[in-house]
C-alpha cells in the first residue's frame, strides 16, 4: 500500500498549503503542550487516578490499527443511523444498514477503534469485539419527536456497554442547550461508573443553540468550542471529540446589546488565537489541559468529490495544532468500502508522516 507523501498532501492542500504546512505557531508555545508520542499512556495517563483496568482500555485503544504505538488515533464512528436517521446516512450506501459492515470497515481501514450504537456493536460483538476496540455510544439525539429538539438521552446502561465488550464508552453533552446541566450529571455519573468498570471514556463536546447562529455560526467558534472541551475534561472525560473551529470570537457575538453571556478575556483573541485554523485548534487542544487529555476532531459531513482533500485538511490542522487524531464517519461510509479504506489510510497518512510537524 503506497502511502501520502508530503508532497502528495501538499498537493491536496491546494492553495492552503503554504498556510497550513509552514505555519509556526505563535500563540500558545508546542513546549507547554504535552504531545502524543509512543508513551502516551505512561507519561500522560498513568500519573492520573485511573486505575489500572483504564490504563490497559486506553493502552488498546492507543494500540490497534495503522497507528499503533504512535499516540494517535484514527476512529470509524457511525452512530449516524440514529442521529442523522438510517435512511439519510445509509440511503448513498445501503449496505452499512447491516452492522457487520461498518466493523467490517474499520478493521479493513485500520483504525484504532470503531464507535457505535449499543445496537450495531451488539449485533455483532461475539465475532469482532476481540479483533477492533468497541466503542459504545450511549446517549443520542432522535429525531421522531416533532418539532425535532436538541438533547440527548441515554439508550443503555453503562454495564451493557461493558458486557458486550466495549473498551470504552462515548457519550454527547449539547452544551448550551436548555437540556445541557442534566446531560452534564448524567454523563458524568456515567464516565464515573466506566472508569470503575476499567473502561476509557470518550466526550463529544458539542453545543447546541440556536441563539449561537448569528452573522456566521458561533457553534464551531474556537472559543466557546474550547470552553466546551474545559468541561469536557472536568468531568474527567480521557478523551475529547470536537468539531473543527472555524471562526472565533462567540462571547464578543453573544455579548451584544442588552445580553450577558459567559466571562472572556481580550487576550484568548489577541495572544492565545490568531485567524490561522491550526492557532484556532490549539487553542482547543489547550482548552483540554494543555493536550493532557486527548482531543480528536471530527471529519464532518460528505460533500463528494472534495472528501479526501477535506479530510486531509482536517488532520494536518489536527496533528500540528497538538491533537491526537481524527474520528470520521460520513465521508468514509457513505462510499463504496474500498474507496472508504482509501480515505481513512490517507487520514492515517498524515499522522505517519514525519515531515507534517507540530507548528
Amino acid at each position: 500500500m503506497l502511502m501520502l507523501s508530503v508532497e502528495k498532501i501538499s498537493e491536496l492542500l491546494g492553495e492552503d498549503s503554504e498556510t497550513l504546512l509552514s505555519h509556526v505557531s505563535n500563540t500558545i508555545p508546542r513546549d507547554l503542550l504535552h504531545l502524543p508520542g509512543p508513551d502516551t499512556i505512561d507519561r500522560i495517563y498513568q500519573p492520573t487516578s485511573r486505575n489500572p483496568q483504564v490504563l490497559r482500555s486506553l493502552g488498546q485503544l492507543f494500540h490497534s490499527g495503522r497507528l499503533a504505538g504512535t499516540g494517535y488515533m484514527s476512529v470509524l464512528p457511525v452512530d449516524q443511523g440514529v442521529e442523522h436517521s438510517a435512511g439519510a446516512s445509509f440511503a448513498k450506501n445501503p449496505a452499512y444498514f447491516d452492522p457487520e459492515n461498518i466493523v467490517r470497515l474499520a478493521i479493513e481501514g485500520g483504525c484504532n477503534a470503531v464507535a457505535s450504537t449499543f445496537g450495531v456493536l451488539a449485533a455483532v460483538s461475539r465475532k469482532y469485539a476481540h479483533r477492533i476496540p468497541f466503542i459504545v455510544k450511549i446517549n443520542h439525539n432522535e429525531l421522531l419527536t416533532y418539532p425535532n429538539k436538541a438533547d440527548q438521552v441515554m439508550y443503555g446502561t453503562v454495564q451493557e456497554a461493558w458486557n458486550l465488550g466495549a473498551v470504552a464508552v462515548g457519550a454527547t453533552i449539547y452544551f448550551g442547550s436548555e437540556q445541557a446541566d442534566r446531560q452534564l450529571v448524567e454523563v458524568a455519573q456515567a464516565f464515573e461508573l466506566a472508569h470503575e468498570l476499567g473502561m476509557a471514556t470518550i466526550l463529544w463536546c458539542y453545543l447546541r443553540n440556536d441563539a449561537f447562529k448569528k452573522d456566521v455560526d458561533y457553534h464551531l467558534a474556537a472559543d466557546l468550542t474550547g470552553q466546551a472541551n474545559h468541561l469536557g475534561v472536568t468531568i474527567q472525560a480521557d478523551i475529547i471529540k470536537q468539531k473543527l473551529p472555524e471562526v472565533n470570537g462567540g462571547y464578543k457575538a453573544l455579548n451584544t446589546g442588552n445580553s450577558s453571556y459567559g466571562k472572556l478575556d481580550e487576550r484568548i483573541y489577541s495572544q492565545l488565537t490568531s485567524d490561522n485554523p491550526i492557532d484556532l485548534c490549539r487553542y482547543q487542544v489547550a482548552n483540554c489541559y494543555m493536550g493532557r487529555m486527548g482531543l480528536i476532531n471530527s471529519g464532518g459531513a460528505s460533500r463528494g468529490d472534495t472528501d479526501l482533500a477535506e479530510a486531509v485538511r482536517t488532520a494536518v490542522i489536527n496533528k500540528r495544532a497538538g491533537g491526537i487524531g481524527l474520528i470520521s464517519g460520513r465521508k468514509a461510509f457513505q462510499r463504496p468500502m474500498a474507496e472508504g479504506v482509501g480515505l481513512l489510510n490517507a487520514i492515517q497518512d498524515v499522522y505517519l508522516e514525519k515531515g507534517v510537524t507540530i507548528a
